[in-house]
Formats: C-alpha cells, sequence, structure tokens
C-alpha cells in the first residue's frame, strides 16, 4: 500500500503532465474566473457602499498620507505606525484618487480579494490538488474574510496576499524548468509582500512545504535555495517587532504572561481558527479574551492535541496522512507570527481576531475541500452530481453570509453594536461607542459607553482620558482633570491626555498647569501641532506674547494647513508686523476659505492699512459664513456708513440691536442717520 502511493505521489509532481492540463480549455478558464467575479462581487458588495470604521481614520486623517512628502516618510524614516511602506504608499495614491470617499477604497480592496482568489486557485491547481476552483471560490467568499476585505485598514492583508500568492507561483515555475529569472522574481514579490504587511514571513516554510508536496522529499539544493528568503523574512520581520515595541507598543507589554502560558494560549489558537473555518458563523470584532489556567492539565490538551495529529500524519505520511500533514502543517504554520510569542497591540483586547488568519485559512479550505472531491469522484456519476449539488449550496450559504456580514462594516456604529450584541464585556467597544456618540454631540450616551467601558476595565486609560474630555465639554472641570490625571498615571507617555488635560487646566484657570501639560504633550510628541496651538493659546493669557509667537510658528510649520494657528498668529503680530499678520490671514483663508474669524480678522487689518474697500468684502464674507457674528455686522456697518452707503448701513446694523449690550449699534446707526441727513441737508442747499 505505500508503494502504491509513492508512485501516485510521483505521478502527480509530473512536470510535463501538469503543464499540458494548464494549458487545456481556456474557454473553461475563463469561464470559472468570470463565475469567481460574480460570486465575489456579490457578496462583498454591501462592503462597497461601507464607510470608513475603526481606525480607517488613521488614512484619510493621517499627515503622512496627505502631504505630498508622505513617501518619504512611510519609506525611510521609522514615523509611520507600523512598517508596510508599500501599503502606505497604495493609501497615499488612493487618497489623492479618491480622498475621503470610502467608496474607493472599498472597491480597490474587493479587486484585491478578487484577483487573489484567482491566484489560490492557480497555486493549488499547480499544486494538483483536487477541487483547487471550488476552494478558491470558499476562499474568495468565506465570511472570516470579511474582516479583511470590508476593513479598509487591512488592504494591508489583501495587498500582502497578492504578492505572496505571486511570489509561490514563480518559484514553483522555477522549480519545474529551474530558469533563475522566475527564482529572482520569486525573491523580489517576497520583498513585496513584506513590504505590505511581514505577516507573511512563514513563506520559506510554505516553499519549502510545496516542494516537499510535489516530490515527497526536500532535497538540500532546494534548502539553499530558500536561504534567501529566509534571510529576507528575518530581517523585515524583526523591523515589524521593533515598529510594534516602539511605534505601537511604546515600549509598553499587552501581555504581561508567563513564556508557559504563551506556550498554553499558542495550543488553543489553532483551534479558534479552525473552528471559525469549519463554521464561520456568530463572528465578531472583538472575541472574549481568554484566561487560561496554566496550572490545570486541561489547559494543556488542545496543544498536545495538535502536534500529537501533526506527529500521526508524518507517520502515516507516505499513504493517507500526506494531506492533511500538508494541509494542517501550513495552517499551524502561518499561523505562527499570531500564536502570541511576539506582541501586538491588539492582545490587549484579545488573542484572536478573524482577519488574523486570512493566510492560514488556505491550508484548512483546500484540505477540506480535496478531501470532498476525492471521495465525490470515488462515487462516480453520482458522486459528481452530488458534489455539484452540496458545493453550490455551500457557496450560496457562505455567500449569504458574508454579504450580511459585510453590513455589519456600514459604519462604525453598527460595528460596534453588532460586537456588544456578541461580547457584551468589550470594553473597547463601549470606549468606542461613547466616542462616535461624543462627536455627534450627544455627551450623555457617550459618558455612559465610557464610565461602562471604566466598569469593565478599570485601568483602561483611553476611557479615562475620553471621559476627561466629555466631562470638559460639560463644564465639570473638577471630575475631568480626576479622570484625565488618573489616564496619565496609567500611561505616562501618552501625548493626548497631557494636552486634554492642559485644556482642563486652562479653562479651569490654573494657566500655568495648563501650560506645563502642554509642555509635557509636547516633549512626548515633538511634532503635536494641536499642543504647540494649545500652549500659545496659555501663554497668550499670561501676556506672554513674545513665547507664543514662537510657538504659533512651530505649529504653522509642522501644520502649513492649520488655519486657526495662522489666524491667532496673525492677531498677535499686528500690531507691530501688519503686512506679516495679513500674509498669515491669508494664509489661514488659503487653507479653510470658509473662516469667519480670519476674514473678520484679516478685514481689520485691511482697515489698519488703508484698504476699506477690501475690508468690506471681508466683513461681508464672515457675516455670510457666520450671521450671529455682531462684531463683523458692527465692523461692517460703520464701513458702509463711512462709504456714505447710509441706508445699508443702518439696515445691517439694526440686526445687532438685540445683543445684550447693543448700545455700540444704537450710537452708530443714530451716526448714521445724521450723516445721512446733513448729506441731505447738503444736496437740498446745492
Amino acid at each position: 500500500m505505500d508503494k502504491r502511493s509513492n508512485e501516485t505521489c510521483r505521478l502527480h509532481v509530473d512536470p510535463p503532465t501538469q503543464k499540458r492540463r494548464l494549458k487545456r480549455r481556456p474557454g473553461t478558464f475563463a469561464l470559472w474566473s468570470g463565475l469567481t467575479v460574480f460570486i465575489t462581487l456579490v457578496s462583498y458588495w454591501p462592503a462597497l457602499h461601507g464607510g470608513f470604521v475603526w481606525d480607517d481614520s488613521m488614512i484619510v486623517q493621517n499627515r503622512m498620507i496627505t502631504s505630498s512628502d508622505g513617501l518619504y516618510h512611510f519609506w525611510l524614516t521609522t514615523q509611520a505606525p507600523d512598517y508596510y511602506p508599500l501599503t502606505w504608499s497604495l493609501w497615499w495614491i488612493e487618497w489623492r484618487l479618491w480622498g475621503n470617499n470610502a467608496m474607493g477604497y472599498h472597491a480597490a480592496n474587493i479587486l484585491l480579494q478578487l484577483a487573489n482568489a484567482l491566484l489560490v486557485w492557480l497555486v493549488l491547481r499547480r499544486m494538483r490538488i483536487p477541487g483547487s476552483w471550488f476552494a478558491a471560490a470558499v476562499f474568495a467568499i468565506h465570511p472570516v474574510n470579511v474582516a479583511t476585505v470590508a476593513w479598509i485598514s487591512e488592504q494591508k492583508n489583501t495587498l500582502s496576499m497578492l504578492w505572496y500568492l505571486i511570489s509561490i507561483l514563480l518559484y514553483l515555475r522555477f522549480d519545474e524548468d529551474a530558469r533563475w529569472r522566475w527564482y529572482a522574481l520569486s525573491l523580489a514579490a517576497f520583498l513585496l509582500a513584506l513590504l505590505s504587511k511581514a505577516a507573511v514571513v512563514m513563506l520559506p516554510v510554505v516553499l519549502l512545504g510545496c516542494l516537499w508536496w510535489r516530490r515527497g522529499r526536500i532535497r538540500r539544493n532546494d534548502v539553499v535555495r530558500v536561504v534567501p528568503f529566509f534571510v529576507l523574512a528575518l530581517v523585515l520581520g524583526l523591523v515589524t517587532v521593533w515598529f510594534q515595541s516602539h511605534r505601537v507598543l511604546g515600549g509598553h507589554a499587552t501581555r504581561t504572561d508567563s513564556p508557559v502560558t504563551r506556550l498554553v494560549v499558542a495550543g488553543w489558537v489553532p483551534w479558534f481558527y479552525l473552528y471559525k473555518d469549519l463554521w464561520p458563523f456568530n463572528l465578531s470584532v472583538i472575541y472574549p479574551k481568554w484566561q487560561i489556567n496554566v496550572l490545570h492539565w486541561v489547559s494543556y490538551l488542545p496543544g498536545i492535541a495538535i502536534l500529537g495529529s501533526l506527529a500521526l500524519f508524518w507517520w502515516k505520511r507516505n499513504s493517507w496522512g500526506r494531506a492533511p500533514l500538508f494541509g494542517i502543517g501550513y495552517f499551524v504554520v502561518t499561523l505562527f507570527p499570531v500564536l502570541g510569542f511576539f506582541d501586538q497591540g491588539f492582545y490587549g483586547v484579545s488573542l484572536v481576531a478573524d482577519h488574523w488568519q486570512y493566510f492560514s485559512m488556505v491550508g484548512i479550505i483546500a484540505l477540506a475541500i480535496g478531501t470532498a472531491t476525492r471521495i465525490y469522484q470515488q462515487w462516480g456519476q453520482i458522486g459528481r452530481y452530488a458534489g455539484l449539488s452540496v458545493g453550490a449550496v455551500v457557496l450560496v450559504v457562505l455567500g449569504t453570509a458574508a454579504r450580511t456580514r459585510s453590513g455589519v462594516y456600514a459604519d462604525s456604529r453598527t460595528l460596534w453594536q453588532d460586537t456588544l450584541a456578541k461580547n457584551p464585556g468589550a470594553w473597547l467597544a463601549h470606549n468606542n461607542l461613547g466616542y462616535l456618540f461624543a462627536g455627534e454631540g450627544d455627551l450623555v450616551d457617550a459618558a455612559q459607553h465610557y464610565e461602562e467601558a471604566l466598569r469593565l476595565h478599570s485601568e483602561y486609560s483611553a476611557a479615562h482620558n475620553n471621559l476627561g474630555t466629555v466631562l470638559v465639554r460639560n463644564g465639570k472641570l473638577s471630575e475631568a482633570i480626576e479622570h484625565l490625571m488618573r489616564a496619565a498615571q496609567i500611561e505616562p507617555d501618552w501625548s493626548a491626555t497631557h494636552n486634554n488635560l492642559g485644556i482642563a487646566f486652562l479653562q479651569a484657570g490654573e494657566t500655568e498647569k495648563a501650560i506645563e501639560e502642554f509642555q509635557q504633550a509636547i516633549r512626548y510628541a515633538p511634532d503635536y501641532v494641536e499642543a504647540y496651538e494649545n500652549l500659545a493659546n496659555a501663554l497668550v493669557k499670561m501676556g506672554r506674547k513674545r513665547e507664543a509667537i514662537e510657538d504659533y510658528k512651530k505649529a504653522t510649520v509642522l501644520s502649513p494647513d492649520f488655519a486657526q494657528a495662522h489666524n491667532n498668529l496673525g492677531v498677535l503680530l499686528q500690531a507691530d508686523r501688519l503686512s506679516e499678520a495679513m500674509a498669515h490671514y491669508e494664509r489661514a483663508l488659503e487653507a479653510n476659505p470658509d473662516y469667519a474669524e480670519a476674514h473678520f480678522n484679516l478685514g481689520n487689518a485691511l482697515v489698519q492699512s488703508g484698504q476699506p474697500e477690501s475690508a468690506i468684502r471681508h466683513y461681508h464674507q464672515a457675516l455670510r459664513l457666520k450671521p450671529e457674528y455682531l462684531d463683523a455686522r458692527y465692523n461692517l456697518g460703520v464701513l458702509l456708513a463711512n462709504d456714505g452707503q447710509y441706508d445699508k448701513a443702518i439696515q445691517l446694523l439694526q440686526g445687532g440691536l438685540t445683543e445684550p449690550n447693543s448700545q455700540r449699534f444704537r450710537r452708530a446707526i443714530e451716526e448714521a442717520k445724521q450723516a445721512r441727513s446733513t448729506k441731505i441737508g447738503r444736496q437740498v442747499a446745492d
């Protein structure tokens, strides 16, 4: 029996036979490709109309994305939160194509998923895996993959998968005809995959596994040829670890458990993903975080079961164990980066996430469908019809589930409400819902969600910080300061908390403390533009005008389009450096043409420089943008009266009689009426 199995292995890897098979029936290939396109688009159609969710704002609100020199920062500096410069570059291009329109980003991600599904088909077909098209179709619309395809931030997954699969295809081509150009292109594609997302670091092991599947053994030359792939994986893997530690986690550990606990957890993780692969329902963005007792022997069983299964498959590798060894081995190997041995920011929330198994699930899908296909083939014609019927039902069920799941990513509120419905203890979801409500002005519901987040996780610095900002807006400054100070104690180097604490102190009249907090925020984040602007505002209140000017200037250098900083700087410069002040007002209006205060201040500067006609135009603009702007109304009325437009001036000034202190408007109206009477009297006399 073992001998016959070995002969079958050799037959499956006969290169000429494989090439002939791949070249047959191009019309059939087009048909199945078209069907893949159809089911993928139908399944993800709701995602196309979705918005930005969770951390998608890091794309459209990221200064490095929107600035012209962003590519330099992504590739050659450590300023980005993670090192996947190729993905950042794609977003940089996309932002110039679609800006704040989420549909463009979603369309790009769906197209990448479609390309990946077709590449999965080509790889599995070249590997002579039975049912390769159906496996690719299942991968295309598997509901677990909605977390990658419908979430714009996970475009790094789809982009890296594209180059990962291309690299495998090219290497298999190199293995067939030994042409080194295919090898070089495969290595280059792997580098691009790593630069898209380093989760593909296990590709060198995957290549060796593919060669073993083809030949039943791994030769010495195979290992030597894969060494450059290992080198690239090691270098980019270490870079990613550094970025996670220093840029994402800021030196903080998200997991303080022992190496033994991590090893035990690593044994649980594959079983969770296997379960979701085979039963992809009740999916959630955040799953409950496991609490595993390593002192109980049962905790070790999942890991032992995995190792025991792989050992059994290896023992039977020349017969029935060959396929499960390859499929499950691929699954476990490619999960290695997310088994918990290396810290990631998300581990503070959950130990598993749907999008983390995007690369791995192909092994389970191919194994399950390949096995089912072999069984149906043994049943003859009846098996063929049964297989087609069951396959159609599976695709309909999975496509419907994926379509439904895609709708959950319509907007952040829907996403977080769905999360809480499935995981009520998800304190991050409560915090993020609170943030949404606060942005909509619903401070009551926002505070309730922040408080619930803190009830579930009392040391959650973000919830303390966010609740503090809501309390500031409600005027409850003492409570706000208490929460913000707690946030600063939990996470001392979080610059945003120090900035918010400075705002609270400033509103409470404790300007010196506010200045200290703003300076602290800048110390931890030297490019924190808003902190410079807030510090300058506080310095103005203290009468330290010269220092304030310097900080406003720093803010405008860091963010040339920061309209408010330009406007405030102009106010400080106007008394002594009028032309410079006017330049800053004009710069503020270039950045924000609807900035009423900048129009008003420029109007004042134009009056001061003897250009009343231009000033009238800017006062008009300020009043159009902000009809309740009484100072603009008053100044415009006075200028119109000085210009002899008495009727317009009087009508305009009468609109200010409703203000509590309307004396200046009454006086200006009387002066305008007197001037009009004097003018009429002169005309009559003439």
